[in-house]
């Protein structure tokens, strides 16, 4: 059965269902709706807990055989099993058949990523979606309208408010990753005095920033620094900065500059462009943007964009390549020099 993430605290408060599938993209969300289950099944007594990574090695023999086993530590107990890509093919009926015979005094956590369409029509995933002991939470991605007002909610959770003005430049700074977006919002908790957030108080935040700042690297690479740029990547790299964060920062803005190239391509005046972005290119950030658009034509950072869908297949493993190398070539290519992902 479905349940809508707004509905599962309410539901937790209850009875617990035997089988709980969270499925999404958006990493905190996912995380953070496993962790109310989780807490809820402690809340319950449930105090074993066994995690299982179905990777293409998995032994699913050894998630059946938990389940049929007795707890030697704990009358009740909760089985994880996560499932990074989110498919099963031939090994679906090893899940199905837990389905059909949940073990009793215990809660499965099934974590996957959002189903596809041939995912969901398989008797495994029917199974994960209409089954009458499974609740299924799909969890759906913070699209750029919606941004603003999931900040200020979690501001609101955090006994904070914010001018309009400050909310935009949070979404400017963190859009499309409420990770970087939750993180913003914990660390102007203990900037700010009171309760109320203003813009000065998240250029303060800003300045705070870590020195290799994966922000500061996207204003090098507009600004046509591709040295500095380098240079940041390499020390964004040296602070362990996972790829996928930057990629996504630089990909946000590839993205961004794409749609106003074309829009500019087709008539359209760059103020007018600017303002009709969601959310729109704050003002100081406006010649930044106009440098970068001088350097490269519409169809270019298209091609750019292919370029950044190459290196998310590199970080996946499902294309070959370095993507550390990729995120330099693009890098690169941001600044303005003519350079290409190469396999």
């Amino acid at each position: 059965m479905k349940l809508n993430p707004a509905q599962l605290g309410k539901h937790l408060q209850g009875t617990l269902s035997p089988v709980y599938v969270v499925s999404g993209d958006e990493h905190l969300l996912c995380q953070e709706a496993a962790d109310s289950i989780r807490a809820a099944t402690r809340e319950q007594g449930f105090s074993e807990r066994q995690v299982f990574n179905a990777d293409t090695h998995f032994d699913w023999g050894n998630l059946l055989q938990a389940s049929a086993s007795l707890s030697l530590f704990a009358d009740k107990r909760l089985l994880e099993l996560r499932i990074p890509t989110g498919k099963l093919s031939d090994k679906g009926s090893a899940l199905l058949e837990y389905l059909a015979r949940p073990a009793e005094d215990t809660v499965l956590l099934i974590s996957l990523p959002k189903l596809d369409g041939s995912a969901q029509k398989s008797k495994w995933g029917k199974a994960l979606i209409e089954g009458a002991q499974t609740q299924f939470v799909q969890i759906w991605p913070v699209d750029t309208h919606q941004l603003p007002q999931w900040i200020r909610q979690r501001l609101a959770q955090s006994g904070l408010s914010a001018s309009a003005e400050a909310v935009d430049m949070i979404a400017v700074r963190v859009e499309g990753n409420l990770l970087a977006a939750a993180q913003e919002i914990e660390k102007l908790k203990l900037l700010v005095e009171g309760t109320q957030i203003d813009v000065d108080t998240v250029q303060a935040s800003v300045a705070d920033s870590a020195r290799f700042d994966v922000f500061g690297l996207i204003d090098a690479a507009l600004n046509g620094q591709a040295a500095h740029a380098l240079r940041m990547l390499e020390g964004l790299r040296g602070e362990g900065v996972e790829p996928p964060v930057i990629l996504w920062a630089l990909a946000r803005e590839i993205r961004l500059l794409a749609t106003i190239a074309q829009q500019f391509a087709q008539g359209i005046p760059l103020d007018k462009a600017f303002s009709s972005t969601r959310p729109p290119v704050w003002d100081k950030r406006r010649p930044l943007v106009s440098k970068a658009l001088q350097r490269l034509p519409a169809a270019r950072w298209a091609a750019l964009l292919q370029d950044a869908q190459q290196i998310d297949a590199q970080i996946k493993g499902q294309a070959t390549g370095n993507p550390w190398s990729g995120l330099s070539l693009l890098t690169l290519s941001i600044c303005g020099q003519h350079l290409g992902l190469t396999p």
